[in-house]
């Protein structure tokens, strides 16, 4: 992909999202870190469940340091790998309110000094929290850009620089969100929605999606139309053929119980007769 691409690229996608945002829940800078840390392999609709529970009882470092590590748990349970998360979020506020007199630090070698926090968090905090140029690099922006050769690369550090290097400057301080949005609802893994992708023209992803065909409601074709009445006819007559058979057995039950009652009735009239006679 050149830059001409990359910047068309990112002009759409803008025009379609012009203030693109997180879908983590948060009010400050230090419920954005507590919610990426607790979204390390977990979706931000779990993490934002949690929250939601958590954070109208505790949302400072203080306030969730008091709760520990058994009172933090009940709150995260969902989210997987909860127990070490708990952990690590503990630790992060006793640190916080120690070396940070409670406040989340604008620095990259201070936040990855926390617990739960690496590179990707702090990349995360630095630039929605803080309006920093950083690049997270998750699963969805690491597919994105090699697949459509924005930013080509064979681990996270490598795409995290070349999206540095190659998104144009006017974009870069929300490249982050608009990528793994387009990650998350678009470029998916499996199966890539190209044929709904405003940048399909852009992207250099060869093997792309065909649109689905739909057939129209009846345009089963001849053969099929005459199997399925054919079937139908079939099925008719097989239940026609039933009905005269059950009919034929019931007439056929009536007329012997005629006949023995008939028989009975001549049987008790002879012998009747006799002792008359």
């Amino acid at each position: 992909m050149n830059n001409e691409k990359r910047e068309e690229m990112f002009r759409r996608l803008k025009a379609a999202n012009p203030e693109p945002k997180t879908e983590l829940e948060y009010n400050n800078a230090f419920e954005l870190l507590i919610a990426v840390i607790l979204s390390a392999q977990a979706t931000d609709v779990s993490v934002n469940k949690a929250t939601q529970r958590l954070y109208p009882v505790a949302n400072t470092p203080e306030a969730i340091y008091k709760l520990g590590v058994k009172g933090l748990t009940p709150y995260i349970r969902t989210i997987g790998l909860f127990n070490t998360k708990a952990k690590n979020v503990i630790e992060a506020c006793r640190m916080l309110c120690e070396l940070h007199d409670g406040q989340v630090p604008q620095d990259r070698e201070k936040l990855e000094a926390l617990p739960g926090v690496g590179r990707k968090t702090a990349n995360v905090v630095l630039n929605t929290a803080f309006r920093q140029i950083a690049m997270a690099v998750d699963t969805h922006i690491f597919r994105v850009s090699n697949r459509t050769g924005l930013a080509p690369g064979k681990n996270v550090l490598q795409v995290e620089k070349q999206l540095l290097k190659f998104v144009p400057k006017d974009y870069l301080l929300d490249a982050h969100h608009w990528l793994i949005l387009h990650g998350r609802y678009v470029c998916l893994a499996r199966t890539p929605k190209c044929p709904e992708c405003s940048i399909s023209d852009l992207c250099d992803f060869k093997p792309k999606t065909a649109a689905k065909v739909k057939k129209p409601v009846g345009s089963s074709g001849p053969a099929k139309l005459a199997a399925r009445t054919t079937k139908k006819r079939s099925t008719e007559g097989r239940k026609k053929s039933s009905a005269k058979k059950t009919a034929s057995n019931t007439k056929k039950k009536k007329t012997k119980l005629l006949a023995k009652k008939a028989t009975k009735k001549k049987a008790v009239a002879k012998a009747v007769f006799k002792k008359r006679s």
